[in-house]
């Protein structure tokens, strides 16, 4: 009597299991890279889209890392189509994460004045027993504070020696204070949620335009509100392009939104952390920013300015780096 040999039994649909283990592993990475290809195809498009766009914008060098997982697995899969597709995402994700120059020439004429800019979050005003310390290290010449309610304006009135201020008086995150040792005018501000107020500053005989920044976060079902308070912003950077402008804060973006760029472009702008040579360095949130973290709190210069030693302060009881800046202010020439 004949035997037949034993085969083993194939899966559903006729493979074999470690088929179906590798259908699964390919499908799984294409979901990954599809997910982080809609994101860098937004970055390409020049648009923040819909959530979660805005979000995982902020984060953009971080996705990297999933596009590298991505390929890895098309390695252990044999999967080369998708190595190709990863490899093209890969490329397209690491062109937007290195910073390509400084934003613009400097400018032609001579140095008028030097002047330091400190902005920070003190997150409800949690964080302003810290930065008063830093205040007094820093010695910044004009001092940006968002989320700044009434106790916080009331100890950086009493602890800080700043003869010129202009505010938004107000509780939780509206409130918000602009400290100077320049004189200042008032201006109306730019109206939004949170309070962003603004002066005209004369600095050593100089008009210059000072506004805070702090629009909405782009929070899922705000995103709308968020992209036309920084769309308010953009209006005034576009307002006045002839007068020196110094427009920094919590602007809840970074660099790699469109919306947060159309600023710099309407205003001729450029991002100091950028000049600096620290346009990665993270300012948000405060407690991983040293690993992890997006740059969202900025302090931009009109091109009658240059830019040095930006850095990053780590403050207690707030989510937010402050940042401080040197600028020096040039003479324009036409």
């Amino acid at each position: 009597m004949r035997t037949r040999p034993f085969r083993p039994k194939r899966g559903a649909g006729g493979g074999s299991p470690r088929s179906g283990a590798r259908g699964l592993a390919v499908g799984a990475t294409a979901l990954l890279l599809l997910g982080v290809t809609g994101v860098a195809a937004c970055r390409v498009a020049d648009t923040d889209a819909v959530t979660p766009v805005p979000q995982l914008l902020a984060f953009l060098p971080w996705l990297l890392l999933p596009t590298s997982l991505g390929l890895l697995l098309t390695l252990l899969t044999r999967w080369w189509p998708g190595l190709f597709w990863g490899t093209a995402v890969l490329a397209v994700l690491g062109w937007f994460t290195v910073p390509h120059g400084y934003g613009g020439g400097t400018p032609a004429g001579p140095p008028l004045a030097t002047l330091r800019v400190l902005t920070s979050n003190v997150e409800f005003g949690n964080g302003t027993p810290s930065l008063v310390p830093q205040i007094r290290r820093a010695k910044p010449d004009v001092v940006f504070v968002e989320e700044c309610e009434y106790t916080c304006q009331a100890t950086l009135k009493r602890e800080t020696d700043y003869p010129y201020r202009t505010a938004v008086v107000a509780g939780g995150s509206t409130g918000s204070l602009l400290l100077s040792r320049f004189p200042l005018r008032a201006t109306d501000g730019v109206p939004g949620t949170m309070g962003m107020p603004g002066a005209v500053a004369d600095v050593d005989g100089h008009p210059v335009r000072l506004q805070l920044a702090h629009p909405m976060p782009p929070l899922p079902g705000q995103v709308a509100l968020w992209r036309r308070e920084l769309g308010r912003l953009r209006d005034f950077a576009a307002a006045d392009t002839r007068t020196p402008t110094i427009l920094a804060g919590d602007f809840n973006s970074s660099q790699d939104h469109a919306a947060f760029r159309r600023i710099l472009a309407a205003g001729d702008l450029k991002d100091s952390a950028r000049l600096s040579g620290a346009a990665r360095t993270a300012s948000w949130p405060a407690p991983t920013a040293a690993v992890f973290g997006a740059q969202i709190d900025h302090v931009l210069v009109s091109r009658d300015f240059t830019a040095t030693g930006a850095r990053f302060l780590r403050l207690a009881d707030t989510d937010h780096r402050a940042l401080v800046v040197d600028i020096t202010l040039h003479r324009h020439k036409p």
